[in-house]
């Protein structure tokens, strides 16, 4: 059995600017076909427009208020929302809130910056 406290991980910023802290993936586990993160967006933030061509994603809200985008497609989001992202589809998340925006990221395959396209 693994566990794994996100308080062990130290954040880091992933290419389309949101901060992430990866609670399981496979540079601290045994994960090898999936990953788990928390993604932080302060007041006003937004991540770039982006797409990943093999990922697969979950969003989980935790907190704060978000203006999800996917194909265009514009959605407020908030705690108890869970939003799928197909492969190779453009998406972006912008805090909408006067609160930290907080998510949950679960990747398959696991995130990788070589597997994020961002949007011009």
């Amino acid at each position: 059995m693994e566990i794994i406290n996100r308080d062990r991980s130290a954040p880091f910023t992933t290419k389309d600017g949101s901060e992430i802290r990866s609670i399981l993936d496979r540079t601290n586990s045994a994960a090898t076909n999936q990953s788990l993160a928390e993604a932080t967006l302060l007041p006003g933030a937004e991540t770039e427009e982006h797409y990943h061509p093999q990922t697969e994603e979950f969003y989980y809200v935790l907190r704060g208020r978000g203006l999800m985008s996917v194909e265009g497609e514009r959605r407020e989001v908030g705690p108890g929302d869970a939003i799928l992202i197909p492969p190779g589809t453009r998406h972006t998340i912008r805090n909408i809130g006067r609160e930290s925006l907080v998510f949950l990221c679960c990747c398959a395959p696991p995130y990788s910056d070589e597997d994020t396209v961002l949007v011009d």
